[in-house]
């Protein structure tokens, strides 16, 4: 029954594409798509030869794929809330994953880049996982965002349900539609509404942010992708995440928008460890995982299509984070950076039409509060570590006496320490961490876990 209600509303969506003038270009669009947990090497333009990745290795094909992309910090909050407001999770003080029944959120003080684009006119819209806190002063639409249509939290957050503790729910705006919510569903769902938003607001810019809840778990496909993908479960749903991606994209090619449209496809982190049962995401060989510092966990894909305005089909070296994503599209739609705080992302529009970045700079990354490891040039600094739990689940960070160094040029997969040859880069890297570190201590930090739940619990909503 919904399989034929998505191919109507696919019909019907396009009959709305009838010949005429569209608006001409001026200020592009925007359009920003997050999978949930998709490891660096799950799409075939990435290597991987077991998933059926079609309409990304198109958007490859047709745009520009960065190798060395990363996320400031490998877990779902921290990484999303760099993307969205171009700062370290340090110092906009988003340091450790939301769950529900807590008071705490991004900051009302963070400009988000879809506040940053409302500013210039553009229309806005989050669609998918926001995971940046529940109650109603955190949401999307306190957020800069005019429309919100999704989940507030990961899909496994449906703990102590006897309890009455959250469900999933998909919500509308601020008001919740279906609970819980058919995860298996989800994907083409938020499709829906994103081509549904672009059909709507064709004629004006717009700043489209789609936060996919798959692959993260537990993994829901629909029956039409249910069993299909020969790499199992994780496949289905990665297969099935590609090819609304595809009516995503045909839409707006469709619509006559191609031309005045930026796509940037990314992850949020790298994959959780599956077992035989049921295997993850690839990390394309890189050592670790979601909620390690090591590459795996934070190195994810990155393609950026912009036809006629990006180059096609080159793959770009050089180093670029979540946290560019903000002010190379600040820059994109002619505007500067707000001038009364500190980014830490930079314009890498250099990067993708191949010419180098002005100077070079640091990446640091974060579990928690602390930094845990930094990339300098080729140089990657282990200066904490995750202790590894039961079930490959990621607990407490402790520091690493004496740092590890690796050359990631030479030694992708991180397996060769070579501080000890190499002092003085240890040394110099270290001081910068700390430095780094010590900048961004006074930024006010989460409350712990624990009490955070507690004084949730205690504080009714608004």
């Amino acid at each position: 029954m919904r399989t034929s209600r998505f191919l109507a509303l696919t019909i019907a969506l396009g009959s709305m594409t009838v010949a005429g003038p569209h608006r001409a270009p001026c200020a592009p669009n925007f359009i920003v798509i997050v999978a949930d947990d998709l490891g660096f090497g799950d799409l075939g333009s990435y290597g991987n030869t077991e998933i059926r990745t079609p309409a990304l290795d198109r958007l490859a094909a047709e745009g520009v794929r960065l190798k060395e992309f990363y996320t400031p910090a490998p877990t779902c909050s921290p990484a999303r809330a760099a993307l969205l407001t171009g700062r370290h999770p340090l110092r906009t003080g988003v340091t450790r994953v939301f769950v529900p029944k807590e008071v705490q959120g991004l900051p009302a003080e963070e400009i988000t880049l879809a506040e940053h684009l409302k500013d210039l006119g553009y229309a806005t819209a989050c669609i998918g996982k926001w995971h940046l806190g529940g109650r109603k002063q955190h949401r999307p639409p306190s957020h800069g965002f005019d429309e919100f249509f999704g989940v507030l939290y990961s899909n496994n957050m449906v703990w102590l349900q006897r309890f009455n503790w959250p469900r999933i729910e998909l919500f509308d705006g601020n008001r919740s539609i279906e609970s819980p919510a058919d995860t298996s569903f989800l994907t083409r769902r938020y499709t829906h509404r994103a081509i549904e938003f672009i059909h709507r607001k064709r004629d004006a810019p717009f700043f489209l942010y789609v936060a996919y809840t798959m692959p993260h778990i537990p993994l829901a496909a629909s029956p039409e992708f249910t069993g299909r993908s020969r790499y199992g479960p994780y496949g289905d749903v990665v297969e099935e995440l590609d090819a609304s991606i595809g009516h995503l994209m045909a839409e707006l090619q469709r619509a006559g928008l191609a031309g005045d449209t930026y796509v940037f496809f990314t992850s949020d982190n790298g994959p959780w460890l599956g077992d035989e049962s049921t295997p993850g995401g690839a990390t394309g060989g890189l050592r670790g995982f979601k909620g390690t510092t090591w590459e795996g966990g934070l190195r994810i894909p990155l393609i950026a299509w912009g036809p006629g305005r990006l180059p096609s089909g080159v793959v770009r070296e050089g180093v670029a984070s979540l946290l560019d994503l903000f002010p190379t599209i600040s820059g994109l739609a002619g505007a500067d950076l707000p001038a009364d705080r500190e980014y830490d992302g930079a314009d890498i529009l250099p990067l993708l039409r191949g010419k180098s970045m002005p100077s070079p700079r640091d990446l640091f990354f974060s579990n928690r509060q602390e930094v845990d490891a930094v990339r300098s040039g080729h140089w990657k600094l282990h200066l904490r570590e995750r202790v590894i739990g039961p079930q490959g689940r990621p607990r407490k960070s402790r520091d690493i006496d004496p740092p590890r160094l690796y050359r990631l040029d030479q030694d992708p997969g991180e397996e060769e320490d070579v501080a000890g040859s190499h002092l003085e880069v240890v040394s110099r890297m270290r001081q910068d961490a700390e430095q780094f570190q010590s900048e961004t201590k006074a930024t006010l930090k989460l409350w712990p876990f624990g009490r955070a739940i507690i004084r949730g619990l205690l504080t009714p909503a608004p």
